[in-house]
């Protein structure tokens, strides 16, 4: 027991560390995306936090697999290295035993992955993207910062709001610019000076208005002045209005995931009978499956040589996860559209990478066997 402890504790600490970096980088690429949609008035900044948070467990689901993987290769090399592990074999810690308290390992980050692939992950990709389209859905003026000048209506306009109420409302002192060409049928980089209108509205405060009749959104300005004609002309139309209505664009952005079973509930997809549904659900399956394959496989290729290095094999190790990652990925897709070459590819690929590792395992026995022999002949002809 005090040994499964130790190799535990070494496999999950190691783990736990390649895992933070993983994450972090993940992390860090999705937070500057979204940080320049923020920017860009897209995004309202104070989202962000909730948005990373939601995300996280889908994250994990792929992370923590590769963190298991690269952890016992870590943790079992520098065994290998400091000839601890060459202590335990003689000690009485069989392969097949190393293997069990590897399994043991591993059980425990299968239930985490298990946990994010069928219930959190879901529920988080549809929080977020749920999320996302309310906050893209907003109209220009609900993005709008105080005291600054956005461009509007694809870089056509421009407005201006000295002051601005927190529920993104009520707006005070508003300054809005529109060019517009006179004639509809005329591209508006095309059109000359005088082919264009400059259309200029001041108004002492504003307010979003939402028509629950018609389903339309409107702004509402009041007690202003709104100024037409052509730049460089003089002959400008002046109107002053106590109210003033514009209607708002509708907003277009539904909650689209990158894969629409994605932000599907475990429950659902067992109800659905369609090809995405089932290759969602095996997926979310099989996340779990993989975590006790690629511990599996860690297990001989973590064996080293004092002269190899800590990291002679980390690279091919890594290349064969990425082959078999790509693998489960590509049987996903085939499932997808229908084409699978037999009923469970997706399963059969779990299956050849575990013969995969039995081989190596086998390997390492017979090559350990064949130099025990070669010892002993050596010893006895000598």
């Amino acid at each position: 027991m005090i040994i499964f402890r130790y190799l535990a504790r070494e496999v999950l600490t190691s783990m736990i560390a390649v895992s933070l970096v993983l994450l972090m980088i993940i992390i860090s690429a999705r937070f500057v995306n979204y940080l320049a949609e923020a920017a860009a008035g897209k995004l309202d900044a104070e989202v962000l936090l909730t948005l990373m948070a939601y995300r996280l467990p889908a994250y994990l689901e792929l992370i923590l697999p590769l963190g298991l993987f690269i952890g016992i290769l870590f943790a079992y090399g520098r065994l290998y290295l400091e000839s601890e592990m060459t202590v335990l074999f003689a000690c009485g810690v069989s392969q097949r035993r190393l293997v069990m308290y590897t399994s043991a390992s591993s059980l425990v980050v299968a239930f985490t992955v298990g946990l994010f692939s069928l219930y959190l992950g879901p529920e988080g990709v549809r929080a977020s993207e749920t999320l996302l389209a309310e906050q893209r859905n907003r109209t220009d003026f609900e993005t709008l910062k105080p005291a600054r000048f956005h461009n509007l209506d694809s870089g056509t306009g421009t407005s201006y709001a000295e002051s601005i109420s927190d529920d993104k409302k009520q707006l005070r002192n508003v300054f809005m610019a529109k060019v517009s060409p006179i004639d509809p049928s005329v591209d508006l980089d095309q059109a000359q000076h005088n082919e264009v209108d400059l259309t200029v509205l001041t108004a002492q405060s504003g307010e979003t208005v939402i028509d629950r009749e018609a389903g339309r959104k409107y702004l509402l300005l009041k007690n202003g002045r709104r100024y037409i004609g052509a730049p460089g002309d003089v002959d400008y139309r002046v109107v002053e209005f106590s109210d003033y209505s514009q209607i708002l664009p509708e907003p277009d952005y539904a909650v689209k995931p990158k894969r629409f079973t994605d932000g599907l509930t475990t429950m659902k997809l067992l109800e659905q009978k369609t090809p995405e549904a089932s290759a969602a659900l095996q997926w979310r399956l099989s996340m779990p499956i993989l975590v006790f394959v690629v511990g599996f496989l860690a297990v001989p290729l973590s064996k080293t040589q004092a002269r190899q290095g800590r990291y002679a094999k980390m690279l091919p190790a890594i290349v064969l996860y990425m082959v078999y990652l790509v693998s489960v990925n590509a049987a996903r897709g085939l499932i997808e559209e229908g084409k699978e070459p037999i009923p469970g590819v997706l399963w059969f690929v779990h299956l050849g990478f575990f013969l995969f590792g039995l081989v190596l395992m086998a390997d390492k026995r017979f090559i350990s066997r064949s130099r025990r022999k070669v010892k002993v002949v050596t010893e006895a002809s000598i």
